[in-house]
């Protein structure tokens, strides 16, 4: 395994300061504008709590982030949207369909917390995986998407050149105010150990770590629960999928519902440094539109419930 190494170590300082920075200021900000909170406007909340569109995939973007808004999250996280001229992710859409995107989430007063993205693609070569991957960062920076959020690779033979390519774009993902970070995902980084010596391995200050919970139980097929592994990531997570787990193996469930433990585990993550940032629901129970808004507001009220803990 390659290793990335920087020649100082103020220089890191400065990139990290850059991102967090950005990204924390850019919650603040959002969580003060939002009407639904209660907090005073001069003391916002740390956390930004927001949805996915994966629960509205059947649904137009429009009706996604009109649902999510509506419901009281002052953030969306991408996936498939389903736009006026096609499907599309961030990764692969045009420069008007960035800004339909960038726009109609504005629209509602929601900031896009991140993407999520498969990854660089690098069969073929680095230099095409570092490509593809820059071409996504400015789409982030002309959506304002302050994360791309990777699932890692399931291909060991492929490892080297994904990270490679990572690690080669952090500095210009540094440059550009947009976070680099991996979620547990299965394969090759299935758990909290596994996902902290991928992020040794790249090395950078501008590529982190998201949790996902119903990530941890799913991939062991409910063998490992995320509060006995939750630990191994101290200091790395800088947000968290939030998705709940029942067996056999299902995600598509309301947060709250399932056999995670959040009240146990947003404790230990605190413990473990993550004290404030973006918390976005990735699954509901499935329904039609109705039924999924309702279940919108079912997972902010419970996630509301759980920062004021």
């Amino acid at each position: 395994m390659s290793h990335i190494t920087f020649k100082s170590h103020r220089r890191q300082f400065l990139q990290h300061t850059i991102v967090a920075t950005a990204v924390g200021m850019t919650a603040s900000r959002l969580l003060a504008d939002d009407e639904t909170s209660t907090a005073p406007a001069d003391t916002p909340s740390p956390w930004l709590l927001g949805c996915f569109t994966r629960p509205f995939a059947e649904f137009t973007y429009e009706q996604t982030v009109q649902a999510i808004a509506a419901a009281g999250f002052a953030a969306v996280g991408l996936m498939s949207v389903r736009l006026s001229d096609a499907n599309v992710t961030l990764a692969d859409a045009n420069d008007s369909q960035v800004a339909e995107i960038r726009d109609q989430a504005a629209k509602h007063k929601l900031s896009i917390a991140a993407t999520y993205y498969g990854g660089p693609p690098v069969d073929r070569s680095v230099s095409g995986g570092i490509e593809a991957l820059r071409r996504l960062i400015d789409n982030c920076h002309q959506a304002k998407c302050a994360t791309i959020l990777m699932g890692g690779t399931t291909n060991e033979q492929l490892m080297d050149a994904y990270y490679d390519a990572v690690a080669a774009c952090c500095d210009y993902a540094a440059q550009k105010q947009v976070a680099l970070v991996l979620k547990p995902h299965g394969g090759l980084n299935a758990t909290g150990p596994q996902c902290r010596q991928i992020v040794a391995r790249v090395n950078h200050p501008a590529f982190r770590l998201w949790y996902d919970p119903g990530n941890i139980f799913y991939y062991s097929e409910g063998q490992l629960d995320p509060i006995n592994d939750v630990s191994t990531v101290d200091g790395l997570v800088t947000g968290m999928c939030v998705k709940d787990f029942l067996p056999p193996q299902d995600v598509a469930i309301n947060p709250g519902t399932g056999r995670v433990d959040f009240p146990k585990l947003m404790t230990r993550l605190k413990t473990g440094g993550f004290v404030s940032g973006p918390l976005i629901v990735e699954t509901l129970k499935p329904g039609d539109l109705e039924t999924t808004k309702a279940n919108a507001v079912a997972a902010y009220k419970f996630l509301s419930e759980l920062v004021r803990l």
